[in-house]
């Protein structure tokens, strides 16, 4: 099975950051996730990043840190990848059911896709 790449942008506003539930239909349904997505061939995480945000939340990303975190999503052919991310604007919900900010310890009340789950605990170790 072939590695897909995936950006997980980890945007932090006044000590908390921002996550999507995703949708019931979708792999994970209804689970919680930083958002972001596939990195498409010849794109670099930054592109992707840039890309994702502002089709799924319409956020115009100033700036990706390095990779914090990464971590293959179990039983599927993703390695997920979690960035942080400086964006502007205010988030608009077009792909998740809901959209939420949360800071580290809140995230532990949160129901987290599995990946989603593991950088949550890494992060709150960190906190």
């Amino acid at each position: 099975m072939t590695e897909i790449p995936v950006v997980a942008a980890v945007i932090e506003r006044d000590g908390r950051v921002l996550v999507g539930q995703r949708p019931l239909e979708k792999r994970h349904g209804g689970l919680w996730e930083f958002p972001g997505g596939k990195v498409d061939p010849g794109e670099g995480p930054e592109e992707a990043a840039r890309r994702e945000l502002a089709e799924e939340l319409s956020l115009r990303v100033t700036s990706v840190g390095e990779c914090l975190f990464s971590i293959t999503d179990e039983a599927s052919p993703y390695r997920i990848d979690f960035y942080g991310v400086v964006a502007e604007g205010d988030p608009v919900a077009h792909e998740h059911a809901a959209l939420g900010w949360f800071t580290p310890v809140e995230l532990g009340t949160v129901d987290l896709a599995p990946a989603d789950r593991a950088f949550s605990e890494w992060l709150k170790e960190r906190v």
